[in-house]
């Protein structure tokens, strides 16, 4: 009787979650070479600076991981502090301090060219900065203003929800979120009427004072609460709530 054959050998495998074990077509640094390195999307740039991926993932996959767990938003991904980049898994240290460094040194060059955000000093600026975005709105949107001690934006507003054609709903989570990751000093509350008519309801009022009394167990003072008309004409083009005594907000 034959010997039975020995048993065969696992398979070689290789991992591709190390760039070099890539398809060509895939690998970061060859289609940003090929494409051009402006030209190639945030992925591919996150990718190169990554390096590698791990067991079972590609290095592009974790790339966009990383991404979507910021909401694909590279100011975002900007404002991660170290531990909750390494919170990410097949993210180390070297990694997040790989990412943190880069995007420090690019929010630092767009410093160079870019003017300072404006000073909030009064509710007409507020409805200078969102009148545009107002003007063609058909559903009312919620905007927190992030200021520093001065008083100045510490960064550009951004719609934190949207309502249907004539709510909006905004949890106190929602809106201090962003305003405790940056530390801010105080923050201006803002939302749009389409109806043109800025005069607040009973729950624009209720809602206001429930994140004024938030404001004050976290620490950041929340300053007013506008209210802006958007497209179709009313004597008023918006309403401070702090104006119109309709709120205490020391």
């Amino acid at each position: 009787m034959k010997d039975a054959p020995p048993p065969a050998s696992p398979a070689y495998q290789i991992s591709l979650s190390r760039i070099k074990d890539l398809p060509q077509h895939r690998r970061p640094r060859e289609i940003a070479r090929e494409a051009g390195i402006q030209n190639v999307p945030d992925d591919v740039l996150v990718a190169i600076l990554l390096r590698a991926g791990i067991r079972g993932q590609s290095v592009i996959d974790l790339a966009r991981q990383v991404l979507d767990r910021h909401q694909g938003s590279l100011t975002r991904l900007a404002e991660a502090s170290l531990p909750e980049l390494r919170a990410i898994k097949g993210i180390g240290a070297v990694k997040a301090i790989t990412l943190s460094a880069a995007l420090e040194l690019g929010r630092r060059a767009a410093a160079e060219t870019t003017a300072p955000l404006p000073l909030i000093r009064e509710p007409a600026h507020v409805l200078t900065l969102l009148q545009n975005d107002t003007a063609r709105l058909d559903q009312e949107v919620f905007w927190v203003l992030i200021l520093d001690q001065k008083y100045r934006l510490r960064r550009a507003p951004e719609p934190i929800t949207k309502g249907t054609l004539n709510a909006s709903f905004s949890h106190p989570r929602d809106v201090f979120r962003e305003a405790i990751r940056l530390s801010a000093a105080a923050i201006i509350l803002a939302h749009n009427h389409p109806s043109g008519d800025p005069t607040p309801s009973a729950e624009d009022i209720r809602s206001t004072r429930q994140l004024v009394s938030t404001g004050q167990v976290v620490g950041i003072q929340v300053l007013d609460h506008i209210i802006i008309g958007g497209h179709r004409p009313h004597p008023a083009p918006y309403i401070s709530l702090r104006e119109a005594g309709l709120v205490d907000f020391s």
